[in-house]
């Protein structure tokens, strides 16, 4: 399979050489130049199958032609060692807690995909990789751990000084090894600003293999098209045959893409719904606006803090670039921080369940989606992180204490090695040059 720049001006890829390359040469993210359409004799099996066979079936088709299936198969199994579970709050509402990963966050998913497929890449070519990452909280870690000690491959995080949590930092910002750390002065939109600006850097890309893990990598938006199905196969175990809407947190909007995209290769999706937080570019344009992006807002959902989301314009080409289809497929919500507050307090006082800002905004918005439209569909709604690296808002808010699994509880012992940085691409060049 080939992929495509979203910009239309650079040569198609292989997956491989879009997995490499992140960014496309002209700037552009790389997209499918189809989407294949699985059989729906697949979808009507998802309650018999693992999530290693569903994330199997649905990644062979942009990956047949490069790399064996004995080969495929290894990296799903090795990737995908942790459990996925459904919590049911109530007949409707549904969380899907994707935390239970080694940094007990959504993204494990997508960095150990990545870092597999990356070690198989490397072992073949025989040539050294220097991963960028721009991040606003979790990327950083589980990208972090997830190529960590990997041969071969340097990875570079970003992420913007006294905007992550401190369990979020201590997580990707200790490890030392192949894994460097800068603590950029600005915020999230600035690193991510710094990362693009390296990848079309033709003197910098000249002197080093260049290339992502943050969500605008295809590589990890893939395997968050998994999830999507086995959720639906769950439900399906449950008894539940409607289809089900998918409310998710969104900030970068990968998450969400990788949703549509399920949707695209066959699985019956009712809607989704755009649940952020007050930076609403996206929820303003399904609501009739143009989209308009702008500087960032920080707020206590940090992950989320994204004025100008990367994979809009991967959304827009899976919807063929029709702002109806998209209006009609996908409704948004945004939430202040007041709001976010009451709806972790409301779980917990109602159901003893303990959520993290981001999934909080995520239940908000689905029950918001079934009041407003009457909706009778199952609403399953993605839980992004443990609430543990959240105890900072979520202990005052609720009054109970949130044990630290001990994974995580040597981590915030160990000594912080990143490097302060300004926000200047100059600078950021200047020290990955000397790198």
């Amino acid at each position: 399979m080939k992929f495509f720049s979203t910009n239309k001006q650079s040569p198609l890829a292989s997956f491989f050489e879009a997995m490499r390359n992140g960014l496309a040469p002209d700037g552009g993210l790389y997209m499918p130049e189809s989407i294949p359409r699985l059989p729906d004799t697949f979808w009507n099996s998802l309650p018999n199958l693992s999530f290693s066979e569903i994330a199997f079936q649905m990644a062979r088709p942009f990956l047949g032609d490069e790399i064996g299936e004995e080969e495929l198969a290894g990296a799903v199994e090795d990737a995908f060692n942790f459990p996925v579970k459904i919590h049911s709050l109530d007949g409707q509402v549904h969380i899907l807690e994707l935390f239970h990963g080694p940094t007990l966050a959504f993204k494990d998913f997508g960095a150990r995909f990545m870092a597999r497929l990356f070690s198989v890449k490397a072992q073949k070519e025989e040539q050294d990789v220097t991963i960028l990452v721009a991040t606003s909280g979790d990327t950083g870690s589980a990208v972090a751990h997830g190529f960590y000690k990997v041969p071969g491959i340097k990875v570079c995080l970003l992420y913007p000084a006294g905007k992550v949590s401190r369990l979020q930092e201590q997580q990707m910002a200790t490890l030392g090894e192949n894994i460097t750390t800068l603590e950029v002065d600005g915020v999230f939109d600035d690193c991510q600003r710094l990362v693009k600006q390296a990848f079309v850097d033709k003197e910098l890309n000249r002197a080093m293999q260049l290339s992502s893990a943050n969500s605008i990598n295809i590589a990890r938006l893939l395997p968050q098209s998994f999830y999507y199905a086995f959720a639906a196969g769950e439900l399906q175990k449950q008894g539940i045959s409607a289809k089900p809407a998918f409310s998710v947190p969104s900030g970068n909007f990968g998450n969400l893409t990788g949703g549509i995209l399920a949707m695209k290769m066959g699985l019956p999706v009712a809607r989704f719904i755009a649940a952020t937080n007050v930076n609403d570019v996206v929820p303003e344009f399904l609501h009739g606006s143009e989209f308009s992006p702008r500087d960032s807002i920080q707020t206590i959902s940090n992950a989320m803090d994204v004025g100008n989301p990367s994979n809009f314009v991967r959304i827009q080409a899976l919807f063929e670039n029709s702002d109806d289809a998209i209006r009609q497929n996908i409704k948004g919500y945004s939430y202040s921080d007041e709001i976010t507050r009451e709806a972790i307090c409301e779980v917990f006082d109602t159901h003893n369940y303990l959520m993290c800002p981001h999934t909080a905004i995520g239940y908000r918005a689905a029950k918001e989606f079934i009041q407003k439209n009457n909706s009778p569909n199952p609403v399953i709604s993605l839980a992004t992180a443990h609430p543990v690296k959240f105890r900072d808002v979520i202990e005052p808010e609720t009054g109970t204490t949130i044990d630290v699994p001990e994974r995580l509880e040597k981590w915030l012992k160990r000594e912080k090695t990143s490097i302060p940085i300004g926000k200047s691409y100059e600078e950021f060049k200047e020290f990955l040059m000397r790198r």
